[in-house]
């Protein structure tokens, strides 16, 4: 299995090592690569909304603090808003707190 430790210059194109931030050719910093995000974030939402839904527990996990507070004083609205929120988890329509969708990929 060979290991990659190159990239390309994202300015002149010369080959650099994959961990530098600046070219030493040309002296151009280096796009950060993209930040690795939580693939299974969908999932793990589901399951909370699926076991905890009327905790919410998955409006914690995704950064809506206040609406969870509420449904954890209410049991979810009496299980309904918990049943609406696991709807919306499915279809992909939920979004977390930086208004991101949560969908399956």
């Amino acid at each position: 299995m060979e290991i990659i430790n190159e990239k390309f210059c994202s300015d002149c194109g010369n080959k650099i090592n994959a961990k530098a931030e600046i070219c030493p050719k040309c002296g151009v910093r280096q796009m950060a690569p993209p930040r690795n995000t939580d693939e299974n974030k969908w999932l793990i939402t589901l399951l909370l909304c699926w076991f905890f839904g009327v905790f919410g527990v998955h409006r914690f996990y995704n950064g809506h603090t206040g609406t969870g507070l509420i449904q954890l004083f209410t049991l979810g609205g009496c299980g309904i808003w918990a049943l609406i929120d696991l709807i919306i988890i499915i279809t992909g329509s939920f979004k977390d707190a930086e208004g991101n969708y949560i969908k399956q990929k």
